[in-house]
């Protein structure tokens, strides 16, 4: 998949995260008692919504979708985004948030980098379906928004999506068993288990590999 500029990714990953957590997830939260997102075409978005409409946020915008009719606003502060949805900003309530819940802190959003990240989130969500349907287990994946990640977990592990954190910057996915990594060599290689980032994802299939490793890797080590 082609990448876009490393900061513009940053910038952008990180002004996604705050409209995730303070305005999509606390407007949810506050109506429907969940946090969960998902993906969508171009961003990702609210799992249950918000009273009467979803929300979502596409690109470098904020959409409100009620009733097959959609209104769309550039975000530009996380107060702005949240005056827009009808969302009191800030989540609380459920866990400390990851990111600042300053509303007039200004979003920064490159269209490039969005593209980027959408397409990575989208890959990642196909992945994850085919591989829960692998293994029997069918289930949608969730976009957490304290992690901003979109992961599903089957028998005590984590495989997931991430578009990049602080402590690996570039998009990667992973596989988390929940008791740690069997042990540390080239593919256990991350603290918490493995990580592939997206420099050798170049599709779907490769995803999908790279989970089934994951797994294959501990069968084995459980045998």
């Amino acid at each position: 998949m082609t990448m876009a500029e490393p900061q513009a990714l940053v910038a952008t990953r990180t002004s996604w995260h705050r409209v995730a957590e303070h305005v999509l997830a606390a407007g949810q939260f506050a109506a429907a008692g969940t946090i969960r997102l998902r993906p969508r075409p171009g961003g990702f978005a609210t799992a249950v919504g918000v009273g009467d409409r979803q929300l979502a946020v596409v690109g470098d915008e904020l959409q409100v979708i009620r009733a097959g009719s959609t209104r769309s606003q550039r975000l530009t502060t996380v107060g702005d985004a949240a005056r827009f949805a009808g969302v009191e900003p800030g989540l609380s309530g459920s866990y400390a948030p990851a990111t600042g819940a300053d509303p007039d802190a200004p979003l920064q959003v490159d269209p490039a980098a969005a593209r980027t990240l959408a397409d990575w989130f989208a890959l990642g969500d196909d992945a994850l379906r085919r591989l829960a349907d692998d293994l029997g287990a069918p289930q949608d994946p969730v976009l957490w928004p304290e992690h901003f990640d979109v992961g599903v977990t089957v028998d005590g592990v984590n495989y997931g999506c991430s578009p990049g954190d602080a402590a690996l910057p570039d998009p990667y996915l992973y596989v988390g068993p929940h008791d740690g990594p069997p042990t540390r060599d080239d593919f256990w290689n991350a603290p918490f288990g493995a990580a592939l980032t997206a420099d050798r994802v170049r599709s779907v299939d490769d995803a999908l590999s790279f989970f089934h490793s994951g797994r294959d890797r501990l069968e084995g080590s459980r045998t």
